[in-house]
């Protein structure tokens, strides 16, 4: 078994009820993201399927997809070539990050109400009894919860539309940033303070908080990406 099918075969997960196409996708999105497939190597569809014992139809349609998002790339007489993500990429996609969720947070502040800042201190005590208990990847969920709260309750429709563009990005991102146990820690510390800045009306130190969140998250990601060879 070759280091693609390998490294697929692990973050594939079939055992939730969704289309295999979806699965498929997802594993080879985030075994490319997180740089377990070098840039340069070749995808064999045939050999994918053989080995996952898969048909070829859901592999074609995770690779376009990829293809589509400028993570793969197809070469004539070559084939599927993983372009992957590089450092560029990452603070590229960080700088966006930083001005959409300093928007997005500003407008939700304003628009909550007394029940919503309830709800979000709920969830950010769920988060310290999770993170507490070691219970990492139920950590991980509550993140991306609490991001989609703040974007939701914004009700900035267009916002979240170009957030869920990046999505599978800021995931697999997450993943590497909150995997690390101080890196956890201080994030669940930054978001307990953007929670109290919002609750104060404060505009000054929600994007304070928002901006060093992410410039924190952004440096434990790059130290990573280097630290897998990836430029």
């Amino acid at each position: 078994m070759n280091q693609v099918v390998s490294a697929v075969k692990k973050n594939l997960d079939l055992s939730q009820n969704r289309p295999i196409k979806e699965a498929i996708y997802e594993a080879l999105s985030k075994t490319i993201l997180l740089g377990e497939i070098p840039s340069g190597e070749r995808i064999n569809e045939k050999n994918l399927s053989e080995n996952l014992n898969i048909s070829r139809t859901p592999i074609r349609y995770a690779l376009e997809r990829l293809d589509e998002e400028d993570l793969v790339e197809r070469k004539t007489g070559v084939g599927v070539l993983v372009k992957g993500i590089s450092i560029n990429d990452a603070y590229e996609i960080f700088d966006i990050r930083k001005e959409l969720d300093v928007l997005a947070t500003r407008k939700a502040m304003r628009l909550m109400t007394p029940e919503q800042f309830n709800q979000m201190r709920t969830l950010l005590e769920e988060t310290d009894r999770l993170n507490a208990a070691g219970r990492v990847a139920e950590v991980m969920a509550k993140f991306t919860e609490f991001n989609n709260f703040i974007y939701d309750a914004s009700h900035m429709l267009r916002l979240k539309m170009i957030v869920n563009q990046l999505q599978n990005y800021l995931i697999y991102f997450r993943d590497i940033s909150i995997n690390g146990d101080d890196r956890r820690n201080l994030a669940i510390q930054e978001h307990w303070l953007l929670y109290r800045g919002m609750l104060n009306q404060d505009d000054d130190q929600i994007k304070l908080i928002t901006r060093e969140h992410l410039e924190h998250s952004l440096h434990y990601i790059l130290k990573v990406m280097k630290a897998k060879h990836i430029e």
